[in-house]
């Protein structure tokens, strides 16, 4: 089985773009299956065949604890990692080629407290690929695109999975793609227009965020996908092929 995780800041597109790569998967007569890792989620684009939401109530913790929304959901996190085996279990028994992985909407609660990487670590799996989600919205800016770039290092480094960069809504900026994609494999031209956006104290802290992710060669190639259309599917399925499946590419 490879397992596939896909993470982002909330409203980036996750659960959209799980679905998008299990209809794709199932195209192609791959068995696929998806693991909602979410428990405060009220409704999905998909059915999920392993749902954490059958382990945990957050309005169950949120009465029987008194906790608020946030507090229940931190809570939920680690009682999930806590039912580990019963999820392992359940995963075995659907059997997938390929098991998705749509992490929370509250990314910090899966990613930087001890259950997210230890849900990792206990997930047996062959090969394990993380996708993390740059919402091309909130990146139109090269200050913008270094901050979420940060965090895509943070992720990566947190998780140690091998991590592909996906843009997505580009359906929503099309004019600013081009663009956007220059940043992500120029950084002297990066560097340059950051000068031009700021100075003093935010221009050397930005500076030096980039160089420090150029160095440790943290941001990488970024494939550009629309959830809506659907385009530049092809592109994340070839780069996921290269990762788990020895370069055995997916049929467009």
């Amino acid at each position: 089985m490879k397992a596939i995780f896909v993470t982002g800041t909330a409203g980036s597109g996750k659960s959209l773009l799980t679905s998008r790569i299990l209809q794709y998967y199932e195209k192609n007569s791959s068995f696929a299956s998806i693991l909602n890792l979410d428990p405060g989620v009220e409704s999905l684009p998909y059915k999920p065949d392993i749902d954490v939401r059958d382990y945990v109530n957050i309005i169950e913790i949120m009465k029987k604890f008194d906790l608020g929304p946030n507090g229940s959901m931190i809570m939920a996190s680690d009682l999930i990692a806590s039912k580990i085996d019963q999820i392992e279990d359940e995963i075995t028994r659907v059997n997938p080629d390929y098991l998705i992985v749509d992490t929370p909407g509250q990314m910090e609660l899966f990613a930087y407290r001890t259950s997210g990487p230890f849900f990792i670590q206990n997930i047996n799996a062959e090969d394990k690929v993380n996708i993390f989600l740059y919402d091309s919205t909130m990146i139109t800016s090269p200050t913008n695109f270094i901050s979420v770039s940060l965090l895509a290092a943070s992720i990566k480094l947190r998780l140690g999975l091998p991590t592909i960069s996906v843009m997505t809504k580009t359906d929503l900026i099309p004019d600013k793609i081009d663009q956007i994609l220059k940043w992500s494999s120029d950084p002297v031209l990066l560097e340059e227009l950051i000068g031009k956006d700021s100075n003093g104290e935010m221009y050397s802290l930005t500076t030096d965020i980039l160089r420090a992710l150029n160095l440790g060669e943290l941001i990488g190639e970024l494939i550009p996908v629309s959830n809506a259309t659907e385009e530049g599917m092809v592109n994340l399925q070839s780069a996921l092929s290269r990762i788990i499946n020895l370069g055995e590419e997916v049929e467009d």
